[in-house]
């Protein structure tokens, strides 16, 4: 029988994707790894490192994003020019992201049905598609008394 250590799978991921499994690297891919998929900020993560006593700085944090993202192991949804999320499934699927509570939901591939993609400039090929649909809830209507 063998024993596996906590970290096992977060230090195959770094070493799949051929990153240095350092300290700081190996903590935050067991907070992103070891959960499942999930969507999440630098800060939501650098504050998950900090209550588990894990010493790391928000830039560690955000360069650690980078390079997992440079390396294939995550993706990053810009949802506006100041907030991005880090998504650990990097299968090809779509997002719901709630105005409201900024909340971010997959959509599957399947579900999505682009009717026609532009013509792409001459020389290049599409490499991917990033959507996000925009919501916000409902804002009840009352009739004027």
């Amino acid at each position: 029988m063998t024993i596996q250590r906590p970290y096992t799978h977060a230090l195959n991921r770094l070493k799949e994707a051929g990153l240095r499994p350092t300290r700081q690297r190996l903590a935050l891919a067991r907070f992103l790894f070891d959960a499942g998929h999930r969507h999440v900020t630098a800060e939501q993560l650098h504050s998950e490192a900090m209550a588990q006593h894990v010493k790391v700085s928000l830039a560690t944090v955000y360069n650690t994003l980078h390079q997992f993202t440079d390396a294939g192991l995550i993706r990053e949804i810009i949802v506006d020019s100041g907030r991005s999320y880090f998504d650990t499934n990097v299968a090809p699927h779509y997002h719901f992201y709630c105005e409201d509570d900024g909340s971010l939901v997959d959509i599957p591939a399947d579900a999505v049905h682009l009717a026609r993609i532009p013509n792409m400039p001459r020389g290049t090929e599409l490499s991917s598609v990033d959507l996000v649909f925009r919501l916000r809830r409902q804002q009840e209507r009352h009739a004027a008394a």
